[in-house]
Parts: structure tokens; sequence; C-alpha cells
């Protein structure tokens, strides 16, 4: 479960279900910059640095809303990496018209300890690659299942190893349910379109990128 604030974080604890567990993250996401600032680094340290995260984010970058904080957006992204790299969490990215300069500032803080995953990617082959060699996982959601999206055809050619299924609940409803609210139980048009594109079984994508999940948050079953 992806924070966007102080409050959201506060929000998940409070959520408990007698046969679900949740596995949260803490951070401030690029959208909520401005009524954050000051990053609290402190604060998000010691949350990160619980055993009750698993994650750090969602954070990123953002310039399709408003481009007037992209300086204080970047500061939170590096702030959130040195968190990544402290606490050895994986660091869940958001990005949206602003490729270059997330995977500059993930280049930049890349030491070898720095892991994580581009959530709902969207980007071309070559900025495929470049996160990959940067040492990134590639979260595929509903937009992998639209026509004419594009997003597909390079999925199709990514490695199994290093993609991740999710849904951006409530948002990016998977085709036949596009333009709908989104919700957890589509993840399986997901898988079923991933395995479809890379010619697998549904059983085969989901055991491998659950697997990735576990591999990448450091959970397990």
């Amino acid at each position: 479960m992806p924070a966007i604030d102080w409050k959201s974080i506060d929000q998940m604890k409070s959520l408990k279900h007698p046969d679900i567990t949740f596995y949260k993250m803490a951070g401030i996401h690029p959208c909520s910059v401005e009524e954050n600032l000051p990053v609290d680094a402190e604060r998000l340290f010691d949350l990160c640095n619980s055993n009750e995260f698993v994650a750090i984010g969602e954070t990123g970058l953002d310039y399709y809303w408003s481009t007037d904080y992209v300086k204080e957006q970047k500061e939170s992204l590096r702030i959130h990496c040195d968190i990544s790299r402290q606490t050895g969490k994986p660091i869940v990215l958001h990005n949206r018209d602003s490729t270059t300069d997330l995977l500059d500032i993930i280049e930049e803080k890349q030491d070898g300890l720095l892991t994580g995953v581009w959530h709902c990617f969207t980007g071309t082959e070559e900025e495929a690659k470049r996160a990959l060699d940067l040492g990134l996982y590639l979260g595929v959601g509903g937009v992998s299942t639209f026509k004419n999206a594009g997003v597909d055809k390079i999925v199709a050619n990514l490695p199994i190893d290093k993609l991740l299924l999710e849904t951006d609940a409530p948002y990016l409803a998977p085709a036949p349910h596009r333009g709908k609210r989104n919700e957890p139980a589509y993840i399986k048009l997901i898988a079923a379109n991933l395995a479809k594109l890379k010619e697998k079984s549904a059983d085969e994508i989901s055991k491998k990128t659950t697997e990735n999940a576990f591999r990448l948050f450091g959970v397990s079953a």
C-alpha cells in the first residue's frame, strides 16, 4: 500500500482484516510535496526503518499537474533514495512526464544499494533498458491491456524476472473495464494479458511475478 502523505500513513496503520496481510510503505508523493514542505527526513527515516513498513514511497516526480515545485520534488526524491539506501528497503517510484529527470536522480544515487520499482511503467524500450540497468523493477498494470497504447509491445520484450504486477487501483482499470473504477481483483486480468504477451501460462506469470515481488519487498507468503 503506497503512502501519499503523513495522514495516509496513519490511515494505513488502522487498516486490518482477519484474512489479509497488508504490506505498507511510507513516503511523500510528489503531488503532496507542496503541502509537506520541508520534507521531514528524520521522521520518514524512523518510520521506514521500522519493521512496520516494507518499502519507501510512493515518491518520484510528476510534471503533469504542475511544474511549480520541480526543485522541491527532486529534493524529496533524493531524500527518499537516501532513506532507501540507509534502510535497505526498496523505493517505489511515481513518474509522470518526468522520465529523464527521474532516471538521472536514480543514477546519481545508485551506489549498488538502491533498489526499487518504477510503478505503472509506460516508458519506451530505451527508458525501460536504462531503468533495468539501474537496478529497477518495472510495474506492469492496466495500461498494458490498452489497445494502441504501445506499452504491450514493450512489455512483451522485457525480462520476466524484473516485472511486477500491479493495479494502481482505483485508477487505470484494465480492459474491458477501462475508464471505470479499478480494484485489486483485476490483477488477474493484467496477469492473463501478460501471459498472452509472453506466450506463457497465467500460472507461470502469477508464480514468477509473485516471486519477484517477494524478493524485492523482502516478504513471504
